[in-house]
This record gives structure tokens, sequence and C-alpha cells, in this order.
């Protein structure tokens, strides 16, 4: 069962973004590589993705809360990710 979320995201061809934090935090906990946060909207961050074959998966197993990632982790990256927004 996939579970469909009200939050925008959107694949390219080389790149995947999501303005969902806790996703970006599960996705780079799961060494996806983040390119670049647009601050365009200070309010919405985009995290930008570089693409990978199992995205997909990826991002359903989260949406379905399937996914292991040890929690200590997902933590220390959210918090990081969050310095990053704030910092620059």
């Amino acid at each position: 069962m996939t579970i469909k979320s009200n939050l925008q995201y959107s694949k390219t061809d080389e790149q995947f973004s999501t303005f969902d934090l806790g996703l970006a935090s599960a996705l780079f906990s799961l060494g996806y590589e983040l390119k670049t946060m647009d601050k365009e909207n200070p309010r919405k961050i985009k995290f930008i993705f570089k693409y990978r074959n199992g995205l997909s998966k990826t991002i359903n197993n989260y949406w379905n809360d399937c996914l292991k990632i040890n929690a200590r982790t997902l933590f220390n990256n959210q918090k990081m990710l969050k310095n990053r927004i704030y910092s620059e």
C-alpha cells in the first residue's frame, strides 16, 4: 500500500526535491547525497538530493513507516540539517 502525501516533491532527470524535513533527514541518513538546499522561500526550505535507483522505493517505505534507521543517526542528521538551514 502506498501512502500519498500532501507534501510537494518532484523528480527530474538528475535530482529529487522535497520540502519535508523528516523525509530529507531519513534520505540523508540512508546515504542519499544532498546536493543543495533551496532557501528562496525562507518559510519553506527545499532539500534537493541526487537521484539514484531505489529512491522511489525508499520514499514509499518512509511514508508507509517501513524504514529501518538508527534513531540517533536520524536525530543527529535532522539536527545537522536544521543547523544548516539557520546558519547559512
